[in-house]
């Protein structure tokens, strides 16, 4: 059977926030089985805690923000995609400002970080979130649906007309594995066009962005000096972010995600229409097998708790 796990010891990282600007401390601290990925404002009074949940997204403009009782966690997705990949269910996330650092722009910064530390099982079994029927949801021409299948796989289409983007691809299917997530995912990084930072900054967003931690696009080409780190590395990064996403749930999903031009508001969408449509999942627990595509695993009703 596949059990929970945290990290081995506490890891420490600084960075800013890509739409704040700000500075920020970011500590990952063990913790203990069925408690899940709990934020910490260590900024403000009493420390209020924020839980990694679909129903507490407050804000999905250009990243995604979780919010409980007046305390406000933002652009949360990179490090929860790190934490799906890695397999990681439940560790405390310790912050020193409202936003999660950016590091890089992607999420392999934050498994490099776990990874020099470590995982650990834990005594308690892991639970997932088994789609049993497709569940879709849409706004305009965008949809996002997930559905049966044996495992993890994310298909995703990116529609943009842009002389740039029209040279790279814009499709991508992920059968999910760690070391798949690892080599084909973790490393896509957000990216932009330079001609509409200005109209982002005036809206307090993207204050804190940077060649440093986003891919900049201009009516020419890739500025950052290095180019992509994959071809298709645009998609790539929406994966990576509908991951994010999705691990709102509070479980790892077997299914398969498609997107098609949705972003982090029909995710969000998504995570809640699955939740209300209890006929549509079963949460399990699985053995004989990692949940690869490859894998053979045996899926059994996790116990009530």
């Amino acid at each position: 059977m596949l059990q929970q796990k945290t990290i081995q010891h506490e890891a420490h990282a600084i960075g800013i926030g890509v739409h704040s600007g700000q500075k920020v401390g970011l500590r990952l601290r063990p913790a203990p089985a069925n408690s899940g990925i709990v934020f910490v404002r260590r900024d403000l009074p009493g420390r209020p805690q924020v839980t990694a949940r679909a129903d507490l997204v407050c804000d999905t403009s250009l990243s995604t923000s979780i919010a409980c009782a007046g305390a406000e966690v933002s652009t949360v997705e990179h490090l929860l995609s790190a934490l799906w990949g890695l397999g990681v269910d439940n560790v405390i996330v310790e912050l020193t400002a409202q936003e999660v650092p950016i590091m890089d722009g992607s999420a392999a910064p934050f498994i490099d970080l776990i990874e020099a530390v470590g995982v650990r099982e834990l005594s308690d079994l892991r639970e997932y979130i088994r789609i049993t029927r497709t569940i879709e949801v849409s706004q305009g021409d965008a949809v996002a649906s997930l559905s049966p299948f044996n495992g993890f796989r994310a298909n995703y289409t990116f529609v943009a007309d842009h002389p740039v983007y029209n040279r790279y691809p814009k499709s991508t299917t992920v059968e999910f594995t760690r070391d798949n997530y690892i080599r084909e995912v973790s490393a896509a990084r957000s990216f932009g066009l330079v001609c509409e930072l200005e109209q982002a900054q005036s809206l307090n967003r993207c204050l804190g962005s940077s060649l440093e931690n986003a891919v900049g696009i201009d009516d020419n080409g890739v500025l950052n000096p290095g180019g992509l780190r994959y071809q298709d590395e645009f998609v790539k990064h929406k994966v990576l972010d509908a991951i994010g996403d999705l691990y709102l749930l509070g479980r790892p999903i077997l299914g398969e995600f498609s997107g098609y031009m949705s972003g982090h508001a029909l995710n969000n969408k998504l995570a809640r229409a699955l939740l209300r449509c209890e006929n549509a999942w079963e949460v399990v627990t699985v053995s004989g097998g990692d949940t690869g595509p490859a894998s053979t695993p045996v899926f059994q009703p996790a116990a009530t708790r």
